[in-house]
C-alpha cells in the first residue's frame, strides 16, 4: 500500500455511527451534504424550530417517536459503539496478572515475578472495569435553547456513560516482557516533553525497561532512523523546555511498513501522541496489528492545539497556546492604541476551528473583531469587517482583530497544494485582510497604520503552562495504565473533569468546532461588540 500519511488523514476516515446525533456528528442527516461533511450547527438550530429532527439509523429509518423501545435501543448502541478494545476480545486465552503498579508497595520487578506478581490487597487505588463517567451532564428542555444537543425533538434526556481511566487491577502484559514505544507526530505543541516524560516514568512504575523513542513522528519507523532508548534519567528535566524530545514530523512509511517495523524491533507497547490525522494512523495500525495476530496495545494521546478533537474538554497545548496569544494581542493592542488611526491584526491557529482565537479575544479583552472559519463573513459592503472597522476609528481612534488561520479561506486563490499529512496547505488570511485594510482606507483618502502579527510558531514551541503541565501529567500516566490493562485502539482525554478511555474510532469521525449557537460564541461576541458580517 502506498504512504500512511495520505491514510491518516481524517477526511479519509469514513467511521459510521449508528445513529444521527446532535451531540456527535449526524443528528441533522439534512445539514450534512455527504459522510464527510461538517454540520452547520447554526442551520441546524433554525431548521429545528419549524420542523421535527429525529435520530435516526443509518438505514434511514425513523427511529424516534415511532418504536416503543428506541430509548433501549439508543442506549446499547452506544454502549456498542463506546466499548473500548481489548486484548482479550481479539485473543481469547490472553492472560491476565496482579497489576505491579502500587504505589503503597514498590517491589521491583525481578524474575521471582516469572509466573506471578506479588499483590497489595489493601491498596485501593485501582479502577473498576465497570467505572463509567458520564459523556453529557446538562440536560437541555428544548431544542431553542443555546447549544443544545438533543436526540429528539422533546430532548430526552438519555444517560451516555463512557470508560473511566486508570489504573486497573489485573495487567495483561508481563512488564519484563514489554518494549514499549512512543512517537510524537504532526506538528510541535507545548506540552509534548511533559507527556513523554510521564508515560516513561510509569512505565518504569510498573517495571518496563524496554522504552524506547522513535524519532520524527511515524517517519521514524523507517530503517535509516534509529530508535532512542528513553529512561527517567533521560526524561528527567525534559518538560522543562517546549519542542519534542523525539522531534516531529508530517507522513511517513506504509502502514506495512511501520507494522512490519514495530515487529522487527518486538513492540508491543506503542503511544501515539498527534490530533486527528494521527489517531487515524494509530487506529491503522492497532487494526493491522490485530489482523498479523500481534498482541500489541495501542494507545493515543490526543495532542492538537487547536483544540478540535471531539468530545474531550480540551486537549493538552491549549491553554498554552491561549495564554501565549495574549503576548501578541497584547502587543497588537498596544502598537493600534499609540497610533493615529491604527489597526492591529493578529492571526492565530485553528485551521478548521476557531477555539484559540475565541478563547483568546476573551481573555484578552482587547479584541474588537474575531474571525473564525466556522462563522462565515464578509470583508465588503455595508455589513463587512471593513465598513465595521470605519465605525470603529470614528469612534474609538483604533481597533484589533484575532482571525483564526483557516477562517476567510474563500477569498484566497486556491492551489489544490498539500503537506505531507494530506492537508490542504492554507492561504494566509492574515496578510490578505491587511492588505485589504489598507487598500480600502488609502482609497477612502484615510490612511491607516496597520500592524500584523503572526505568532503561530513561537506559540507551538513555547514550554507548557502549569495547567498544561497537570494535564499532560495525568494523560500520561493514564495512557500507560490503559495499555498495561490490556486496551488497545483506545486514546486518553478529559471529559467533564474527569479521565477517561475512549475508542479512536469515535474521535476521529469529525473535527470538533465552534457551534454558532453556543454560549461561548455568543460570550465572544459580547467582549468583542461585533456585529454580523454578512
Amino acid at each position: 500500500m502506498g504512504s500512511l500519511s495520505p491514510s491518516i488523514n481524517p477526511r479519509l476516515v469514513s467511521q459510521a455511527n449508528s445513529y444521527d446525533l446532535v451531540s456527535f456528528r449526524r443528528v441533522f442527516g439534512p445539514v450534512l451534504t455527504g459522510p464527510q461533511a461538517r454540520p452547520d450547527m447554526t442551520g441546524a438550530c433554525r431548521r429545528s424550530r419549524r420542523r421535527a429532527v429525529y435520530a435516526k439509523k443509518n438505514s434511514n429509518e425513523d427511529f424516534v417517536n415511532c418504536d416503543s423501545e428506541w430509548k433501549s435501543k439508543f442506549k446499547e448502541d452506544f454502549e456498542k459503539r463506546f466499548n473500548i478494545p481489548h486484548i482479550s476480545d481479539f485473543f481469547p486465552d490472553a492472560a491476565s496478572y496482579p497489576s505491579t503498579f502500587c504505589l503503597s508497595m514498590r517491589t521491583p520487578v525481578n524474575e521471582e515475578f516469572a509466573e506471578g506478581y506479588p499483590s497489595d490487597e489493601e491498596w485501593y487505588g485501582y479502577i473498576n472495569n465497570d467505572d463509567r463517567v458520564l459523556l453529557k451532564v446538562i440536560r437541555y428542555s428544548s431544542l431553542s435553547s443555546a447549544g443544545a444537543e438533543c436526540i429528539d425533538t422533546d430532548c430526552t434526556w438519555v444517560e451516555q456513560w463512557i470508560h473511566r481511566a486508570g489504573p486497573r487491577e489485573k495487567i495483561y502484559f508481563k512488564p519484563e516482557n514489554v518494549k514499549a514505544a512512543i512517537v510524537t507526530c504532526g506538528g510541535l505543541c507545548p506540552g509534548l516533553n511533559d507527556v513523554i516524560r510521564q508515560i516513561v516514568i510509569t512505565l518504569e512504575i510498573y517495571g518496563v525497561k524496554k522504552i524506547v523513542g522513535i524519532p520524527f513522528g511515524y517517519r521514524g519507523f523507517g530503517k535509516e532512523i534509529d530508535e532512542i532508548p528513553l529512561s527517567r534519567k533521560v526524561v528527567q528535566n525534559v518538560h522543562l523546555s517546549g519542542g519534542s524530545l523525539l522531534g516531529v514530523s508530517r507522513g511517513g512509511p506504509s502502514l506495512d511498513e511501520i507494522v512490519d517495523s514495530m515487529e522487527d524491533r518486538g513492540i508491543n507497547m506503542l503511544f501515539v501522541l498527534g490530533g486527528n490525522g494521527t489517531h487515524a494512523g494509530a487506529n491503522l495500525i492497532h487494526n493491522e496489528c490485530i489482523k498479523r495476530g500481534l498482541k500489541v496495545a495501542v494507545v493515543g494521546v490526543p495532542k492538537t492545539i487547536d483544540n478540535d478533537i471531539l468530545l474531550m474538554d480540551k486537549t493538552f497545548g491549549f491553554d498554552t497556546a491561549v495564554e501565549e496569544a495574549q503576548r501578541a494581542i497584547n502587543a497588537a493592542y498596544i502598537e493600534a492604541h499609540s497610533a493615529y488611526r491604527g489597526i492591529g491584526i493578529v492571526k492565530l491557529m485553528g485551521r478548521s476551528s476557531g477555539f484559540i482565537a475565541m478563547h483568546a479575544s476573551l481573555a484578552s479583552g482587547q479584541i474588537d473583531i474575531c474571525l473564525i472559519p466556522e462563522v462565515p463573513f464578509e470583508l465588503h459592503g455595508s455589513h463587512g469587517v471593513l465598513n465595521h472597522l470605519k465605525y470603529l476609528l470614528e469612534t474609538k481612534g483604533s481597533a484589533v482583530i484575532c482571525v483564526a488561520e483557516g477562517a476567510g479561506q474563500s477569498f484566497l486563490e486556491k492551489t489544490n497544494a498539500k503537506d505531507a499529512s494530506g492537508n490542504v496547505v492554507l492561504g494566509d488570511i492574515g496578510v490578505h485582510i491587511q492588505q485589504e485594510v489598507k487598500k480600502y482606507f488609502k482609497e477612502m483618502g484615510n490612511p491607516t497604520d496597520v500592524k500584523y502579527i503572526d505568532p503561530t510558531y513561537m506559540i507551538r514551541a513555547c514550554r507548557a503552562n502549569a495547567s498544561d503541565g497537570i494535564l499532560c501529567t495525568v494523560l500520561g500516566q493514564n495512557a500507560v495504565h490503559g495499555a498495561f490493562a490490556g486496551y488497545s485502539g483506545i486514546t486518553v482525554g478529559i471529559c467533564n473533569t474527569h479521565y477517561v478511555y475512549l475508542p479512536i474510532t469515535e474521535v476521529i469521525s469529525y473535527p470538533k468546532i465552534v457551534d454558532q449557537n453556543s454560549r461561548m460564541w455568543h460570550r465572544c461576541l459580547t467582549s468583542t461588540g461585533q456585529p454580523d458580517f454578512l
